[in-house]
Order: structure tokens, then sequence, then C-alpha cells
């Protein structure tokens, strides 16, 4: 998963992030907010309902994904 300061921005995601929840790991903790799991759409990609964090599937998903 890559970085993102812009929220604007989308942030990439790949296969060896899943399942992807938001927030992240590494989130700072006034971005927290309660750990909610993401599905793609078959367009790859999902936002995050509570932050609105928009997130990218790039590359190849593994079965069962």
């Amino acid at each position: 998963m890559t970085e993102n300061t812009d929220k604007n921005q989308p942030i990439s995601v790949t296969a060896k992030d899943l399942p992807l929840h938001c927030p992240p790991p590494d989130a700072p903790l006034w971005a927290r907010h309660p750990r909610v799991f993401l599905d793609f759409g078959h367009d790859g990609e999902t936002k995050c309902p509570y932050c609105g964090a928009r997130y990218v599937l790039h590359g190849p998903v593994a079965a069962g994904h």
C-alpha cells in the first residue's frame, strides 16, 4: 500500500494488501476510526464509508479475493 498524504488522491493497493481494511495499520492517531473491511467492485475501486478514502487495486488478484 502506498502512503497517501493528499486525501483527494486514491490510495494504490495490490493483492498483498488484501484483505483490505481502513484505517491502515500505520495511520496516524488523528486519522483513526473503527476498522472496516472493504470490498472492491468490478472496477477495482472502493471507498471507506467513514473517512472517504478511495482505494484502487492494481495488478492481478489471487483466487478467492
